[in-house]
């Protein structure tokens, strides 16, 4: 910045002399103009250094900066020379426009030109621990600061939104400090569910602050509030094996998870799918101690969680399941019950131990998961519900026997219930696709010989089948299809329309 040369008003020194009887008066001696420098546009809350030489002593001085609305902004030298120089620390208070500034004192007061003070840029940051626990509030903080080492504490709202883009909560106003040229806002944020959440920040503002929006920032939320959390039961029964599940966040971690009991190895490496690996623990002995899961990732780091555990000694009884067949009713433990062939459902099951149910069978049957089929018949299907046990409850497996019988054929046909029609009207007995039963037999349509005067069979080109009632009175159709000994018993439906 250009120094700023000054103009002042000397006082000239006066010496009077009587010389033969007149007046004469000496002149002062001559006195170079004040010079400044570092005065000129700036920055809210950033210092200007303003150097004075050949000023007045700088122990009188002032500094006084006037914007066009009427604010005064001031300093003071906080250095001094004999010489009359002096250095002025300022500081703008506020962004605007500064018509003029002055340098006083008590002998010269000095008017230096008019600035632009620009609002100072920000920086807004998201803080946050890496891992939350979920269910307990984390203090969440968004501190907004000044850039260049300016003084200014921003003031205005700050405005959280989720990776979603939804606002969180309301806008917060912000509190000055703890540092110098910043200001702070805060929230307890309290986890929902496990997992990773997104959010990021953004500072509205104010008349001497521009915005800004901090970097998306992520909080990990697990139920130990660590990176790694173990799932197992607080109270174990020997010889009942329970599933311990360890879940890492986040669930994109890739590596392998082993487990402790009472620090020693109880499983093999077990690879991390989905953010959790699992184990089948078959606890022996009784008394307390204590699970971990220990964990390592793909790019080496590791880290590892604790969790009390009580052994009871053996089960005190054996675990029950209760399998239900939909529209029937519960099966009974050893029971016996006929099926036909072609039958297939989705039983639903429970336990006491509330461990899962898995089901097997033999002989002309078949199962997925819960639901049972039955593919033949004549020979009778073993069926087994097992169930591992756990919390106190013993493994057991319950057996039934399932007679398979004679298929009963249903099919899907067009045809509309019996019923009163229009004379002349065409009635669709079966649409395209809809000529084989569930047992794969054709459907073949007749009119009753009753019948054969008020309605006639047609066979368009699309495959479907229909009825036309050509004369007044009541026609009877009949569907049939052939039986498969041993298997499928003969299928027939039958309509009856009057006109």
């Amino acid at each position: 910045m250009s120094p700023i040369r000054l103009r002042r008003l000397a006082a000239g020194t006066a010496s009077l002399a009587v010389v033969a009887g007149a007046l004469a008066f000496a002149a002062a001696p001559a006195q170079a103009d004040p010079v400044a420098s570092g005065y000129g546009n700036g920055t809210a809350g950033v210092v200007q250094v303003i150097s004075v030489n050949g000023a007045c002593p700088s122990n009188q001085l002032s500094f006084s900066a006037t914007y066009s609305n009427g604010a005064v902004s001031t300093a003071a030298p906080v250095s001094s020379g004999a010489d009359g120089s002096a250095t002025i620390y300022w500081t703008p208070s506020i962004a605007g426009t500064v018509t003029s500034a002055m340098i006083g004192s008590t002998c010269s007061p000095v008017t230096l030109g008019g600035a632009s003070i620009a609002q100072v840029s920000t920086t807004t940051t998201f803080n946050a621990p890496n891992v939350a626990k979920v269910g307990q509030a984390t203090k969440v903080t968004v501190y907004v600061t000044s850039a260049n080492q300016s003084t200014y504490q921003p003031t205005g709202t700050v405005i959280v939104r989720d990776g979603s883009g939804n606002q969180v909560g309301s806008p917060m106003g912000l509190t000055a400090g703890p540092g110098q040229g910043q200001s702070y806002a805060y929230w307890w944020w309290t986890p929902p569910t496990q997992g990773t959440y997104v959010f990021q920040a953004t500072y509205s503002g104010d008349a001497n602050a521009t915005t800004s929006q901090s970097y998306a920032d992520t909080i990990n939320a697990s139920s130990s509030g660590n990176t790694i959390s173990l799932s197992a039961p607080a109270t174990v029964t020997a010889g009942s094996p329970v599933t311990l599940t360890a879940s890492l966040v986040p669930s994109s971690m890739q590596g392998s998870v082993g487990f402790t009991y009472n620090g020693q190895p109880i499983s093999a490496s077990i690879p991390i799918v989905n953010g959790q690996a699992s184990m089948s623990w078959n606890p022996t002995g009784s008394g307390a101690g204590v699970l971990g899961a220990n964990y390592t990732t793909n790019g080496g780091a590791t880290g590892s969680t604790t969790s009390k555990v009580t052994v009871n000694a053996g089960p005190t009884q054996s675990d029950l399941i209760t399998l239900t067949q939909p529209g029937y009713g519960t099966w009974a433990p050893n029971g016996t019950y006929n099926l036909g062939k072609g039958s297939s459902f989705a039983f639903q099951a429970s336990t006491l131990s509330g461990a899962p149910v898995t089901l097997a069978v033999s002989g002309p049957c078949t199962v997925s998961g819960l639901t049972l089929t039955v593919n033949g018949s004549g020979a009778a299907c073993n069926l087994s519900a097992k169930s591992t046990g756990q919390n106190g409850y013993g493994p057991v497996t319950q057996n039934y026997t399932v007679n398979t019988t004679i298929g009963q054929q249903t099919a899907t046909v067009a045809a509309p219930p019996s019923g009163p029609v229009n004379l002349k009207k065409t009635i669709i007995l079966e649409a395209p696709g809809q000529a084989d039963t569930n047992a794969g037999q054709n459907i073949v349509w007749s009119v009753q010989k009753s019948s054969k005067k008020v309605c006639k069979l047609g066979f368009p080109s699309d495959g479907s089948v229909t009825v036309k009632l050509v004369k007044r009175g009541q026609c009877t159709v009949n569907g049939k299809a052939p039986g498969i000994p041993g298997q499928w018993a003969p299928f027939k439906v039958q309509r009856t329309y009057t006109a």
